[in-house]
């Protein structure tokens, strides 16, 4: 079967599960406690005001039409308007304003977790229950055990308070004014418009937020790599090879490591998946004001369409992230037939 027809062959069979989030999240988030519509009423209202609310916000229809009305709404691209968090917004203007930092903060601890990660799970697997397996194992026990927002409060009391080394919240300094919005983030904003000073305060309002999520995230990345690499290597054709006479670093670096990656990959892939959809405490307890803050307080404020829009991105964002996941399998290991 070609690659095309694998990836069509995908996407169809992914269609029940985007539908089945649609209609379990709409269904949950008019199941809430609280009224959205109070907050548009005045203290005291007479109930020909909250009907006429209702019928604005288009509450006053059955369940069942106000959902085939939003899904219709959906994918047509109007994704409804907050009827909260910033009245009158459009939804996707609303997302997009905060996409782009969790986007930032998610590459470049994806990126760091991945490299460093690998490079720790493959040392520990190489050096089995030696000084180098004890330390790399215990770091990455330590990521896992440790709990995000915890790490995120030691890094800001220790790092930005008593050494001043990094700001403690927010993602740019109050004096500097955000560059032309033109693409949505701010690096490629800064270097269109020639503001390069912002992109150094932007790196360094990231750095704690992105050392917390890349900390946490390494430690999965490692420990599955160490796993994997341990698997490998009691393999025939790593034993065959080391028995021609072949180098150890190429038995690790030709033979082994790229068979160890695949469930490393997917490992990587959902924690890129998970970080998009919004790293809710590491924002919050940074005060990045992305998706996951976005998140948040669609929740609290009974934002119906913003929650809604949001879960249907972190959806279409987990589809297409496993669906590149398994093109990489084919790229790691030519074995693989689909």
């Amino acid at each position: 079967m070609s690659m095309l027809k694998y990836i069509f062959r995908r996407i169809l069979q992914l269609i029940p599960v985007l539908f089945g989030v649609l209609v379990l999240t709409f269904v949950l988030s008019r199941a809430m406690p609280g009224d959205p519509i109070l907050a548009h009423l005045p203290p005291v209202y007479t109930p020909a005001q909250y009907e006429a609310e209702a019928r604005q916000l288009g509450f006053h229809l059955p369940l069942w039409q106000q959902f085939f009305i939003y899904l219709g709404n959906l994918f047509t691209g109007n994704w409804g308007y907050s009827i909260s968090i910033n009245e009158g917004q459009e939804v996707w203007e609303l997302i997009w304003e905060r996409f782009p930092r969790t986007l930032d903060i998610t590459l470049f601890a994806v990126l760091i977790a991945s490299f460093v990660g690998i490079k720790a799970g493959v040392i520990s697997a190489t050096h089995r229950n030696k000084a180098k397996d004890t330390i790399v194992r215990g770091f990455s026990l330590v990521g896992v055990a440790i709990p995000v927002f915890w790490l995120g409060l030691l890094l800001q009391f220790f790092i930005a308070y008593r050494l001043d080394l990094f700001p403690a919240i927010g993602y740019k300094d109050m004096r500097y004014a955000d560059p032309e919005m033109i693409t949505g983030f701010r690096i490629i904003d800064s270097l269109i418009s020639g503001q390069w000073y912002i992109i150094g305060d932007y790196l360094i309002h990231l750095a704690l937020p992105v050392f917390c999520l890349s900390f946490i995230t390494l430690a999965s990345i490692t420990r599955q790599t160490r796993s994997s690499m341990l698997e490998v290597l009691q393999q025939d054709y790593v034993r065959t090879a080391r028995a021609k006479g072949c180098k150890e670093k190429d038995v690790i670096k030709k033979h082994a490591r790229r068979n160890a990656l695949i469930p490393t990959i997917t490992v990587i892939g959902l924690n890129i998946g998970g970080l998009l959809g919004g790293a809710v405490l590491t924002e919050t307890t940074f005060n990045l004001h992305g998706v996951g803050e976005l998140l948040l307080r669609a929740i609290i404020d009974r934002d119906y369409y913003v929650l809604n829009a949001i879960v249907f991105m972190i959806t279409i964002i987990f589809i297409l992230v496993n669906l590149f996941t398994d093109l990489i399998y084919a790229y790691l290991d030519p074995r693989i037939k689909y």
